[in-house]
């Protein structure tokens, strides 16, 4: 890579990261090699082959990747690291920190560039999330409407299925509104949809294509969509992410959605610890609040002392099913029902006799409404919830309930809210 790509690293002054496997006598004919300014090295391991106080032709520097990034004001990290010393998970760790620092990193054949949000002046918090169907979404409402009650609130919103051009909503549709919009050709069930009726804000509604190992997309048209937010004379913008990719934009605050049930590797695997390394917030959505997240609660910390709240997600309807013959319709696991059908039984009185998993599965969403038989179909505003359920439901006469979802934190867990609102006022502070 560095023979191939030398304007890259051209004149830039770097952080080399080096080994004791390797001699010294080898480190410095390579360091002198590189097109780049080396300001300081920092050795990852790999001693035993060292003797006395090797010399390697350039400072050696202490402490962590970041410590010796801000010790050298280097805008580039150079790996001339290799197997056993650094295997593929230490170095896409490495990769990780580097990007959170703000620069590049490169190595035999490899470059990996930093993210370049976009600016932006007014006071705001992104909200992102680390996998689909993890409850960001759901966080940002509940964070959206929380804040509302003190500042005036917009969210900017951003999907794979997002519009063309940014769309603003400034009413908070029904269901015969939503379909409505379904029938009109839009995604009635977007995540700028869903904010708008449940958390009863102004919404923009972005687009976004692709995802890199640093949550960057490949296009969006976010930057866009933060200027429209900004004519809508806000206090506080929030924007959400989409799937594990963070909105382009420079905001004041980041909250990082992790699902309870994902496996540490998924959720910090490759570059994943970018996520958590800068973020000031970290939300554990729990759909089961008997799930043991002590694995990944560690392996998060083991990252960055961050702070943390573990969350439980419950549904809510958003009117009364109280005696109702109710068929619930959920993007959740299977294995989050049972505790999502109990809630609905005894914290708002329905007689569920059909819970169904497949809202982002057409096919069998299509079987299931054939031979459902329901007083009630209550619907999460997610994948197919209006332009089949609903229109299901008003060829049958059957009225639909919306479904939103609380976010509670767990017993012996900091107050989630107290948290938010504490994110907002620095946000607004800043």
């Amino acid at each position: 890579m560095i023979g191939e790509f030398p304007a890259l690293l051209a004149g830039k002054r770097a952080l080399a990261l080096i080994d004791g496997e390797h001699y010294p006598e080898v480190v410095r004919e390579a360091l002198r090699s590189l097109p780049c300014r080396v300001a300081g090295a920092l050795l990852v391991g790999g001693k035993e082959k060292l003797r006395g106080s090797p010399d390697f032709g350039v400072r050696l520097l202490s402490g962590g990747l970041a410590d010796a990034v801000a010790a050298c004001g280097a805008e580039l990290v150079v790996d001339l690291s290799d197997e056993p010393v650094v295997g593929g998970r230490e170095r896409m760790h490495f990769v990780a920190e580097a990007l959170a620092c703000g620069v590049a990193y490169a190595g035999a054949d490899f470059y990996f560039a930093p993210p370049r949000p976009a600016a932006y002046d007014l006071p705001s918090i992104s909200i992102a999330g680390t996998g689909k169907r993890i409850g960001k979404t759901a966080v940002g409402g509940h964070t959206a409407r929380l804040l509302a009650r003190r500042w005036k609130v917009v969210v900017v919103a951003m999907g794979r299925g997002g519009p063309a051009e940014p769309v603003v909503m400034t009413s908070s549709p029904d269901v015969a509104g939503l379909l409505e919009l379904s029938r009109s050709g839009r995604h009635a069930a977007s995540d700028y949809v869903e904010d708008a009726v449940f958390a009863r804000v102004h919404t923009v509604g972005a687009r976004r294509c692709g995802g890199g190992f640093a949550a960057t997309p490949l296009t969006s048209n976010v930057e866009a969509a933060a200027a429209v937010a900004a004519g809508l004379s806000p206090d506080l913008v929030l924007f959400e992410g989409s799937g594990t990719v963070l909105p382009p934009v420079q905001t004041r605050r980041r909250i990082l959605v992790v699902g309870g049930g994902q496996c540490p590797e998924r959720v910090l695997g490759y570059a994943g610890a970018y996520r958590v390394l800068v973020s000031d917030l970290v939300v554990l959505t729990l759909a089961d609040p008997h799930l043991d997240v002590r694995p990944l609660r560690q392996a998060i910390e083991q990252v960055r002392e961050v702070p943390l709240i573990a969350a439980a997600l419950r549904p809510r309807p958003v009117s009364d099913i109280t005696g109702r013959r109710v068929a619930f319709f959920t993007t959740a696991s299977a294995a989050a029902v049972p505790g999502m059908v109990e809630h609905l039984t005894t914290s708002y009185g329905a007689r569920v006799v059909h819970a169904s998993t497949a809202l982002a599965d057409r096919g069998r969403l299509g079987a299931e409404l054939r031979e459902v038989d329901a007083e009630v179909f209550l619907v999460e505003l997610k994948a197919a919830a209006i332009d089949m359920v609903a229109e299901h439901a008003e060829r049958r006469g059957v009225p639909v309930v919306l479904c939103d979802t609380q976010v509670v934190s767990l017993p012996g867990e900091p107050c989630l809210d107290q948290a938010l609102l504490d994110l907002g006022q620095e946000a607004v502070a800043s």
